[in-house]
């Protein structure tokens, strides 16, 4: 798996003593039993890296001639066949199926459209594209251009072409004028210059935004967020919104989405699980935290108090407990 979807602050991470051909069998023999054993599948499937599981899909197809995540579909059910066939699904392909159900059928789901596009790096957008192409023999942009219109339409065309900026060193005069540039786009003139705030918003590293952000409130004395919600509306405004916050602390981004997922009228399960599995090795430990902080809760007793069953225990095995893996830095 490419180092593009692994970071340091995940909660999963590889098994060490890992052996693909004897976690297949066991594998095979949870699905192939008398009634499933899902406690075998949950132990092996959330205790494995995603590359790990990917070996361990290639081990069960050799053995079995059969597609992992097939049988995981034939046997298992709801929710839990769901975060299941997640685990066992390589990033990149994962985040392309997500795209594709956002845009699939009547309406555009744009909050999911919008949490992967305004998150990812340039290197993970490069790789789902291609996984998109690959899966759909369509491209990712003709998909969101025939799906979208107006401002919202170019600025998730730029996100999707993976063009922001990776470097992490950051240029105070590039800050000075691109602040500049949003307040003559925005505050300052009668209507709003939409290309100048994708422009800036799209193309910018995090750590440049951020800086940007800091000198915007120093020319305007407003936050950057104050300016884009008088100035902006609908999706376009939801985007720009979802930029800023990822770019100034993309945890707290994730908590506040997955506290809508849990917290709002029925759990949304597609944005739980999207989540959980699309962060775990990622920066989850740090989402934890966010959402303490946020919310006075931990995850883990939220994610326990809305779900049950099997599927609580996969969640809550992802999420792991607070304190666990904390000392991980």
């Amino acid at each position: 798996m490419s180092s593009v979807w692994v970071g340091a602050r995940g909660t999963i991470w590889d098994y060490p003593g890992f052996n693909a051909s004897r976690d297949a069998e066991a594998i095979r023999k949870a699905i192939r039993g008398i009634g499933t054993d899902e406690k075998t599948l949950i132990d092996i499937l959330t205790g494995r890296s995603n590359a790990q599981r990917q070996l361990i899909a290639k081990e069960y197809r050799a053995a079995s001639g059969k597609d992992l995540k097939d049988d995981l579909k034939g046997d298992l059910s709801g929710d839990l066949e769901r975060i299941m066939v997640a685990l066992v699904t390589p990033p990149a392909v994962f985040d392309a199926k997500q795209l594709k159900k956002s845009m699939k059928g009547a309406g555009t789901d744009e909050k999911a459209l919008t949490e992967i596009l305004a998150s990812r790096t340039s290197r993970q957008m490069k790789e789902v594209a291609q996984a998109y192409y690959t899966v759909y023999k369509k491209s990712l942009g003709d998909d969101i251009s025939s799906d979208t219109s107006g401002d919202v339409r170019k600025a998730l065309l730029t996100l999707a072409d993976g063009r922001r900026d990776e470097n992490q060193r950051v240029d105070e005069q590039v800050a000075k004028k691109d602040a500049q540039i949003l307040y003559q786009a925005g505050e300052k003139r009668w209507g709003t210059d939409e290309d100048k705030f994708i422009e800036v918003l799209c193309f910018s590293s995090f750590p440049q935004l951020k800086l940007t952000f800091d000198e915007y409130r120093n020319i305007s004395g407003k936050k950057i967020e104050d300016s884009i919600q008088s100035e902006t509306s609908g999706h376009f405004e939801d985007l720009l919104l979802a930029i800023v916050k990822c770019a100034t602390n993309t945890p707290a981004f994730f908590a506040e989405r997955l506290h809508k997922s849990l917290k709002g009228a029925g759990t949304d399960e597609f944005t739980l699980n999207r989540i959980l599995v699309s962060r775990s090795e990622i920066d989850l430990l740090d989402i934890r935290a966010e959402y303490k902080k946020l919310y006075g809760r931990s995850l883990h007793s939220d994610i326990e108090s809305d779900t049950s069953g099997d599927y609580r225990a996969t969640l809550l095995r992802i999420c792991g407990r607070e304190g666990e893996q904390e000392q991980k830095s």
